[in-house]
């Protein structure tokens, strides 16, 4: 599993998850839920995923240090402002909450197994790897700060 670790843009895994979701959404049973209730709490889900995303991108521009996920040691600032006081990967739990929005749009609770495999994926190839460079590079700095501030929220 190592070879996979840092190796894909977790937004590109988000759309794949959210697309193999659409295609089980075909084998999986659907609820019969108000296309209102369903509409509403997907798009307040969507729109705080989206605004957890932003707000870590906006930290971490704020701070002028590198947004690429795929290159943690290119960071140049350990952010612990803004979001970062709330939660270590507002970017990851944004990916998470916007598929979870999608999951309930789609109706199927089956759908929901989707939003909790990209967690566990993001995780172990995406967020573990990266804490281990972050370490290496801040040191008792970045220890301190996850022992204050959970990884989710």
């Amino acid at each position: 599993m190592q070879s996979l670790e840092l190796k894909i843009p977790p937004p590109l895994i988000a759309c794949a998850f959210a697309f193999a979701m659409w295609g089980c959404c075909w084998v999986f049973p659907s609820i019969d839920l108000s296309y209102l209730a369903r509409i509403s709490l997907a798009l307040f889900l969507a729109m705080a995923g989206g605004g957890f995303a932003v707000a870590g991108a906006v930290s971490f521009r704020m701070a002028s240090t590198s947004v690429n996920p795929m290159r943690p040691e290119s960071a140049s600032a350990l952010v612990t402002t803004g979001i970062y006081q709330f939660t270590r990967n507002p970017m990851y739990l944004g990916l998470v909450l916007v598929l979870l929005a999608w999951a309930i749009y789609l109706s199927s609770p089956g759908e929901l197994v989707g939003p909790i495999l990209f967690l566990l994926y993001i995780d172990r190839l995406q967020i573990r790897p990266e804490e281990r460079v972050l370490a290496e590079k801040f040191g008792a700095e970045y220890r301190a700060y996850t022992d204050k501030v959970r990884r989710w929220l």
